[in-house]
């Protein structure tokens, strides 16, 4: 008799998110900047035996039954098994019990995010996930026995997201600032709402890059008066821009044109087709665009990062467990190791933090 095969339930695929990033040198949408961390830093699962052959043949079927029906039972229990193996593994995480009881039960974390950031967030070539981000994510989930489900949208729509429960957190190499923690928007001074908690995970500057060999005498802000720049909207970059246009026009120098746009790839491409003189972004995204495009022929750096800020996890303000819990998760990796490891591996320890901090931006 052919001894049954038991099949495992098989999880769904996950799709493979199409979108793409554009081109700097064309313009045209192609698969997002490699998987593979720089090369070099750049922030420094017994019968009694019967004599009839009737009686024989009835064990032998009985036997036979008796078998095919462990068979079966045993494949139903795996699937069983496999279900609780995964449930053991989530309750068996060291902090999954800091978590809301929502999430635990539903073993996602739903995450907004602007990937088209690299190296922080942004598509490999196979279409996933990849970045510093996705990597922290990912040692964290360990902590909470829980996944980070990675969703892409505008940056500038990701607090907003928060607000309306789209995602239960923001991981986007966000800032955290006073503004955003109290919900002010920056240019009016005025309260548009509740605010967000952060908790903070690195730290970085803002730099200014131009293409290669086309630096327009920029060094400092300062010499920006009179220049374009093209710049990721709502971005802390887009904030400090906006700063010096009005120091520009208050010393009576010609002003600073600024034009926003919502990925930083297509300021990028803007700057590469002569639109504008300069780009402003955070250094670690900077770098890596100075170091990548066009395998190093397109960008250069210019003066030194200035500014810098913690980037932090947003969280709503009415979900206190939650941020709790991610930043217990937080200070377990950076105490486990695990933290230094992806820090080191994409080549930015001189953004790496000590200390799991909340709301520590100003």
């Amino acid at each position: 008799m052919p001894t049954p095969v038991c099949r495992r339930r098989q999880p769904p695929r996950a799709p493979v998110d199409p979108q793409r990033l554009p081109d700097p040198s064309t313009g045209a949408r192609t698969i997002g900047y490699s998987t593979h961390p720089p090369e070099e830093p750049t922030m420094t699962a017994s019968s009694t035996r019967r004599t009839t052959a009737a009686y024989s043949r009835t064990a032998a079927v009985g036997a036979i039954a008796v078998a095919g029906a462990l068979l079966l039972t045993g494949c139903g229990d795996q699937t069983k098994d496999d279900e609780s193996s995964e449930s053991q593994s989530a309750n068996s995480a060291p902090l999954a019990d800091k978590l809301p009881q929502a999430i635990r039960d539903k073993g996602v974390i739903k995450v907004g995010s602007d990937i088209a950031y690299a190296p922080v967030e942004f598509k490999d070539d196979s279409g996933k996930t990849a970045g510093i981000d996705p990597d922290l994510a990912d040692a964290m989930g360990k902590q909470l026995g829980v996944k980070f489900e990675f969703q892409n949208a505008t940056f500038d729509t990701l607090i907003g997201g928060l607000a309306s429960k789209r995602y239960d957190i923001a991981m986007s190499a966000m800032t955290d600032t006073k503004d955003r923690q109290e919900g002010v928007d920056a240019d009016t001074g005025k309260k548009v709402g509740s605010g967000v908690d952060f908790v903070d995970y690195f730290t970085a500057g803002v730099s200014l890059y131009t293409n290669k060999g086309d630096d327009q005498g920029i060094k400092t802000w300062d010499d920006l008066c009179g220049k374009t720049m093209a710049v990721q909207r709502n971005t802390f970059s887009h904030d400090l821009a906006k700063d010096q246009a009005k120091k520009c026009t208050e010393a009576g120098e010609q002003t600073l044109k600024i034009e926003d746009f919502s990925t930083n790839p297509e300021a990028e491409t803007r700057m590469r087709s002569k639109g504008a003189d300069v780009v402003s972004a955070d250094f670690p995204i900077a770098a890596y665009s100075v170091r990548n495009s066009g395998a190093g022929k397109y960008f250069e750096i210019v003066g030194d990062q200035v500014e810098a800020g913690p980037y932090g996890i947003a969280v709503a303000k009415d979900n206190t467990q939650l941020r709790d819990a991610l930043q217990a998760a937080v200070q377990a990796i950076i105490d486990s190791g695990d933290y230094k490891k992806i820090i080191d591996k994409w080549g930015v320890a001189d953004g790496a933090v000590t200390e799991a901090k909340i709301n520590g931006g100003s």
